[in-house]
């Protein structure tokens, strides 16, 4: 199975995830980045990407529940396309992340996870489900 960079994208967060060669989905970490600075985002993810040895990336698409872009889907589609032209040999794709946060903070309370440790995990365990969501719709799970 190819390995795959599973990002979740926010203002001052970059939750991410990867995968193993048996499909299983693992948190890498919650990156943090001042509000809005994309670029250093963008360099952290393209430095991962030559140390991880990854060419694949899934980004989570935010929507709102009618189906429509909300306000952080443009800055989605601007990192995806900054990052593609930083390099061209990636491939990455997009993957709706409608309720991914929702789900991971669910999770985090149903392990009771104190609010302090919930910040640090909710990013990048929103990575891991949108990365196995988009890993079981291409049916490699």
């Amino acid at each position: 199975m190819e390995k795959y960079l599973g990002l979740d994208l926010g203002t001052t967060t970059l939750g991410i995830a990867t995968n193993d060669y048996l499909g299983f989905v693992h948190g890498v970490e919650t990156f943090r980045f001042d509000r809005n600075q994309y670029i250093v985002a963008r360099k952290h993810v393209l430095e991962l990407c030559d140390k991880m040895m990854i060419n694949k990336i899934v980004i989570g698409l935010p929507k709102h529940l009618n189906n429509t872009p909300s306000e952080m889907s443009e800055n989605v589609l601007r990192f995806k396309e900054d990052l593609l032209k930083a390099n061209p040999n990636l491939t990455i794709d997009l993957c709706d992340e409608r309720l991914s946060t929702v789900s991971a903070h669910k999770s985090l309370n149903e392990l009771n996870v104190n609010h302090k440790q919930r910040k640090d995990s909710v990013d990048r365990i929103a990575a891991c489900i949108i990365l196995d969501t988009y890993l079981a719709m291409k049916g490699n799970k």
